[in-house]
């Protein structure tokens, strides 16, 4: 698990389009770090309250402090400025397409402060900036394996260089299943108890079949057959049939790996030839979704053997009960 240094201009790369941001003034600073993964409106400071000025955030001037700085004479104005530029702020935005005066851009330029304009309204901006920043700002990392999102059910392949891996996710894709990564999915811990699978933004769409090398699968398949990120339900191990020590027969013992801190249910499926691993894995998903909705078969089925030998050892077992019946219809 690492959590990466989010600069001012890795929340314009990955977000600018989404936000509409255009970058006026202080193009120096883009390397500035946002230590926190939040927005903040300055109106406070601005008016000259600075005591509990969350300076560490991205900033937001809207319409209510613009139009409270036109209201302001030139010196108070040029006080507001001084104050907000005095902290060691991340950037400024100013919505609804609103432009700083002069002074606030030239005094942005010299302390090298990014300032942005974005068409969207205050509080859209707000929603749709901080949804991002925290995603930027969640834990993540990488897991060797394949995703696809199977019916909802997001499952990670694993197992060892050539077990069939890449076979087993073509053949989920064949049956209308969505690719989510291949090879190796990134992992994002997202409020703290969900993980999200997504793939590498230069190799989506992407996989490799050996022995036919790189396909499209969006090309091939169509558009429906790539999901960008799916939440992971589910881990598969495939192993090799004689390397796994206790094969589960019934399935009253949940496995469980962990990603980022947060526990997935885990299964090893053993490899041999013959078996039909793409069916295995599919089943293996609708198993956990009806699990993960209250329904264990192995529990129902160990409390019904339950009932049948309690009724044995009272004496009411299934052929007596047959024998009381038949005595009663002569």
């Amino acid at each position: 698990m690492r959590r990466e240094t989010i600069t001012v201009k890795r929340f314009f790369d990955e977000y600018h389009e989404e936000l509409g941001l255009k970058l006026i003034a202080g193009n120096r600073g883009v390397s500035r770090i946002i230590p926190e993964p939040t927005i903040n409106r300055p109106g406070l400071v601005l008016a000259g309250f600075t005591e509990y000025f969350s300076y560490k955030r991205v900033q937001v001037i809207g319409n209510a402090e613009t139009y409270f700085l036109r209201s302001r004479s030139e010196q108070e104005r040029q006080a507001s400025y001084e104050r907000l530029f005095s902290f060691r702020i991340p950037c400024v935005v100013f919505s609804r397409n609103l432009h700083p005066d002069d002074r606030f851009l030239a005094m942005a330029q010299e302390r090298q402060v990014p300032i942005f304009r974005t068409h969207l309204a205050t509080v859209t901006f707000i929603n749709k900036a901080t949804i991002g920043l925290e995603y930027l700002f969640a834990p993540h990392g990488t897991e060797m394996g394949s995703m696809v999102d199977i019916l909802g059910v997001g499952v990670i392949i694993r197992g060892e260089s050539g077990i069939g891996k890449s076979e087993c996710v073509l053949a989920l894709i064949e049956r209308g299943y969505s690719l989510v990564s291949d090879d190796v999915t990134r992992v994002t811990l997202v409020e703290g108890h969900e993980v999200l699978g997504s793939s590498d933004e230069k190799t989506r769409d992407f996989m490799e079949v050996r022995g036919i090398g790189i396909i499209n699968v969006a090309k091939m398949f169509g558009v429906r057959s790539i999901r960008q990120e799916k939440r992971v339900d589910l881990v598969v191990t495939l192993m090799p049939w004689e390397k796994v020590p206790d094969v589960e027969r019934v399935g009253m013992n949940d496995d469980y790996t962990t990603i980022l801190g947060v526990q997935i249910p885990h299964m090893v499926i053993p490899v041999r030839p013959g078996r039909d691993l793409a069916r295995l894995i599919e089943v293996a998903a609708f198993h956990t979704k009806l699990k993960a909705a209250g329904y264990n078969p192995a529990e129902e089925l160990n409390k019904h053997l339950i009932e049948i030998m309690s009724q044995q050892r009272s004496g009411e077992g299934p052929k007596k009960q047959l024998t009381r019946s038949r005595g009663r219809g002569n």
